[in-house]
């Protein structure tokens, strides 16, 4: 019964979260890409994670806002890449400022991450929290597998083992 819940409960979060108005999506076949990406997401973490009824309740919003941070800070970190690399092939502009832009915008991404782990280990503990970071990077692998096609060897995908994959 617990797990029905847990599960509806996860389900309602998906369907609430993925309802919302998405800033700069554009209309039709990729909105619902988006959407089935963004729900099979919710789901391969909510299952992965073993995130309890009470534990969705308390992560994904968190979750969710992070997200939206998260979106806005690599707009930002893109618009600044875009500018270095316009000064760099045209050879002109203040390089130097535009770089010290450049990684002002990718530590303030890095530096909202870091504050958010600090707000989901509060939510759902250490060890939930480790796993969802793991899980979360073993779906994107498994994402980036599919849209590459047959996996060759050393190819990300199901076979993802963070002690294989992430050597120092």
């Amino acid at each position: 019964m617990k797990k029905l819940v847990s599960i509806l409960l996860t389900v309602s979060i998906a369907v609430a979260a993925l309802a919302q108005p998405q800033q700069g999506q554009k209309h039709g076949h990729g909105r619902q890409d988006l959407e089935k990406f963004r729900a099979e997401r919710v789901a391969f973490i909510t299952s992965e994670v073993g995130l309890t009824a009470e534990d969705a309740q308390a992560f994904w919003p968190i979750y969710n806002k992070a997200e939206a941070e998260q979106r806005d800070l690599m707009a930002a970190e893109k618009k600044a890449y875009v500018e270095l690399s316009k000064a760099l092939a045209e050879g002109q502009g203040n390089v130097d400022a535009l770089l010290d832009a450049y990684i002002k915008a990718k530590q303030a991404n890095v530096n909202k991450h870091f504050a958010y782990t600090k707000e989901y280990k509060k939510a759902i503990g250490a060890e939930k929290t480790a796993k969802f970071f793991t899980c979360d990077e073993k779906f994107r692998r498994e994402q980036i597998g599919k849209l590459r096609g047959p996996k060759g060897p050393g190819a990300p995908g199901k076979d993802f083992k963070p002690g294989k994959d992430f050597k120092n």
